[in-house]
């Protein structure tokens, strides 16, 4: 039970790590999402497979 606290406790501790981070560099995330999508369509067009 005790090694089931510890557990909750670090992926809280990440969570709220994550949301930090992702708060203060939320401009930069949507950025890496535009160019991860115009990426993906530049090689669906190119008739390369993304994936």
């Amino acid at each position: 039970m005790r090694s089931l606290l510890y557990l909750i406790a670090v992926i809280m501790i990440i969570g709220w790590l994550i949301g930090v981070v992702g708060y203060s560099l939320g401009g930069l995330i949507h950025f890496l999402i535009v160019i991860a999508i115009i990426s993906v369509l530049l090689s669906l067009i190119g008739g390369r497979r993304a994936i």
